[in-house]
């Protein structure tokens, strides 16, 4: 998320670029499907060692105490009927070994039964009501996935002459959508392609989000250039802020990176509104692109009359470009140091363009302090290199001031 540009002692997010990963590593997922089994076995165990430590040993140890445990530990687990049944096993359990003992019927043994009944009862309410909460969890989980899966939709794994590959990570547990968003469209002379990152998180990030992927949806298909671009996007925020000044969303401002392709020329029309500079590879080698003017976040707070700035870059067959947002540049290790994008891109310069999301994902992981803790964004823009249409002369870079 973008920090406040006017916070005092505020380290700017270093240049670089990230690319697309899937789902996170599925060990986490694997330990807690090990952890359910455990506790759906966990009531039989407890079970089968009060009933062996009871017998095995002398009668004034009475082991048999701890049966009152399973049907409590199976309400977490077993449904209703699941968790009432291994209370009766309990009981039978419990009745079994007074037998063996010679106990008499009353008082003590019956006194345990109840007991023992009125908590297996108890715990399958309990399980009752964890089943029901649990469904009404899915349904809005259910709801919840929907619209965030219309906010942020899959990109396509082609458009016109360039491969996209996307990594992105929401910081909020069990979120799919956060502060940061993308979008890649094909036009009618190329591929406009939009990324940015909201200030702050939450719900008002998420809807100003969707303000800005609105208006470049519609913009991207009409507007004569990125410059015309951003100003719809500007103009988009201020309307909205306009209409509705109480929401959290109308106060926030986004940083956004803006990128044009067209299909006959090898170049590539970068705009940056306060977004950090994207990373290229061309022949192996790895830099830094040099963002000469960039111009000021959208709907910044304090009123900047500046022009916005198109860098035009060399991007011919071939060749890979990394766009993102500070959740990669500004992940750091236990000591402070901040994530070294480019040496990891110049590392995984022969990896296919489909491994990289996935290496930068569980690179950023193992290098974070502790883990990914903000909002993380990377698209890999690939140029084809098959030839065809696009000429493989680079052409001198070129910034336009409008």
């Amino acid at each position: 998320m973008p920090a406040d540009p006017t916070a005092p002692g505020r380290r700017a997010p270093a240049p670089g670029v990230a690319p697309d990963a899937g789902p996170a590593p599925g060990r986490p997922a694997c330990r807690a499907e090990v952890r359910y089994l455990l506790g759906r076995l966990l009531p039989f165990l407890v079970i089968a060692l009060a009933t062996v430590a009871d017998v095995l040993t002398p009668p004034q140890e009475r082991f048999d105490r701890f049966l009152i445990a399973a049907p409590a530990l199976a309400a977490a687990t077993w449904s209703a009927r699941g968790t009432a049944a291994i209370g009766g096993l309990a009981m039978a359990a419990s009745a079994a070994l007074a037998a063996a003992r010679g106990d008499s019927l009353l008082p003590a043994a019956l006194a345990n039964q109840v007991v023992l009944a009125v908590v297996a009862l108890a715990a399958a309410v309990s399980s009752h009501v964890r089943q029901r909460r649990e469904a009404e969890l899915r349904q809005v989980s259910a709801v919840a996935e929907a619209a965030q899966g219309a906010l942020l939709r899959p990109l396509p794994p082609r458009l016109g002459t360039v491969d996209l590959r996307l990594l992105y990570e929401a910081s909020a547990a069990g979120a799919h959508v956060g502060g940061d968003f993308y979008k890649a469209l094909k036009v009618r002379d190329g591929v406009r392609i939009m990324l940015g990152d909201v200030q702050g998180k939450g719900l008002p990030a998420v809807e100003a989000a969707s303000l800005l992927l609105g208006s470049f949806r519609e913009a991207a298909y009409t507007a004569p250039d990125l410059p015309a671009i951003a100003q719809r996007l500007e103009a988009s925020m201020a309307r909205y802020a306009e209409r509705a000044p109480e929401s959290d969303a109308a106060d926030r401002f986004s940083t956004v990176l803006l990128a044009e392709v067209p299909d006959d020329r090898p170049v590539i029309r970068l705009l940056s509104c306060g977004h950090p500079a994207p990373v290229v590879q061309r022949d192996g080698a790895v830099e830094t692109v040099e963002l000469t003017a960039p111009s000021v976040p959208v709907h910044l707070p304090v009123p900047v009359d500046a022009p916005f700035t198109v860098e035009e870059v060399p991007f011919g067959p071939g060749d890979r470009l990394l766009m993102f947002t500070d959740g990669v540049t500004e992940t750091r290790d236990a000591r402070g140091a901040f994530y070294p994008l480019e040496q990891r891109l110049a590392a995984w310069a022969d990896e296919p363009a489909d491994r990289i999301p996935g290496l930068l994902r569980e690179d950023l992981d193992r290098f974070g302090a502790h883990g990914l803790e903000d909002d993380t964004t990377a698209l890999l823009l690939v140029r084809d290199g098959s030839g065809g249409t696009v000429p493989r002369l680079p052409s001198p870079p070129r910034a336009v001031a409008v």
